[in-house]
C-alpha cells in the first residue's frame, strides 16, 4: 500500500502543488449516490478531494448496476456503505463521512454544514427543487452544482454546464426526462456526472463559467 505522502506526491505531479493543495483541503458533499452521485464521488476521490460527504438512504439493487458504480457482490448493501468501500480501494486516504438518511428541509443544513461545494445528484424532481431552494437561501456561502436532463440516447454534445448564479451551476441538457424514450443510459448519465465533477474542479481552481 502506498503511503499518504506517496499518494499526495503523485497527485501534485499531475495537478501541480498549488491546485492539489486546494483539492486536498476541500470538502464536497454528494447528495444521492445513484447514477450521478456514484460517478461524481469516484471522480472526486481520484482527484484527491480531501473530504467527501456521502448522503443516501437507499440500498444497492440489481437494477442499479447498469449505470451506478457498484458491484454485483454489493447488492443489498446500503449505498453509503458500498460507495465508501469502493472509494477506499481507489483513494484510501480520502476522508469519507456518510449519512444514511433522506436529506430534507429539516436536516439539510446540518448534513451539509461542513461542505464547501454541494453536488445535487437526485433522481427525484422534488428533491432537486428542495436543494436548489435551500442552499442559496440558507447556505449562501456554499456552491451548488446540480443536474437537469441526462436521459435517453440524445447527442452527448447536448450535455452542457451553465452558471445560473455566482454560486449555482446546472449541468445537463435541461430537456430530457427519465421517463423519456428508454430512460437513463449509463454513458449519458456518466457524461452529466463528469460535467458536475469537473465543475467542482473548476470552482476550486477559480475558473468560473461566464
Amino acid at each position: 500500500m502506498p503511503t499518504r505522502e506517496e499518494f499526495i506526491s503523485a497527485l501534485k505531479k499531475r495537478h501541480g502543488e498549488a491546485l492539489q493543495e486546494r483539492f486536498s483541503s476541500a470538502t464536497v458533499a454528494v447528495c444521492g449516490l445513484g447514477g450521478l452521485g456514484s460517478n461524481i464521488a469516484i471522480s472526486l476521490a481520484r482527484l484527491g478531494i480531501g473530504k467527501l460527504i456521502l448522503i443516501d438512504f437507499d440500498k444497492v439493487d440489481i437494477t442499479n448496476l447498469h449505470r451506478q458504480q457498484y458491484k454485483v457482490s454489493q447488492i443489498g448493501k446500503l449505498k453509503t456503505q458500498a460507495m465508501a468501500e469502493n472509494l477506499k480501494e481507489i483513494a484510501p486516504y480520502t476522508d469519507i463521512q456518510t449519512y444514511t438518511e433522506r436529506i430534507c428541509e429539516s436536516n439539510a443544513e446540518n448534513l451539509l454544514k461542513e461542505a464547501d461545494i454541494i453536488c445535487e445528484a437526485f433522481d427525484n424532481p422534488e428533491c432537486k427543487a428542495m436543494l436548489a431552494d435551500i442552499v442559496p437561501e440558507k447556505m449562501p456561502d456554499k456552491f451548488l452544482v446540480a443536474a437537469s436532463g441526462m436521459a435517453g440516447l440524445g447527442s452527448p454534445n447536448g450535455i452542457k454546464t451553465k452558471r445560473i448564479t455566482n454560486r449555482f451551476y446546472l449541468c445537463g441538457d435541461g430537456v430530457s426526462d427519465v421517463s423519456d424514450d428508454i430512460g437513463l443510459v449509463a454513458s449519458r448519465v456518466m457524461l452529466c456526472a463528469a460535467h458536475q465533477a469537473h465543475t467542482v474542479v473548476r470552482i476550486l481552481a477559480n475558473e468560473f463559467e461566464i
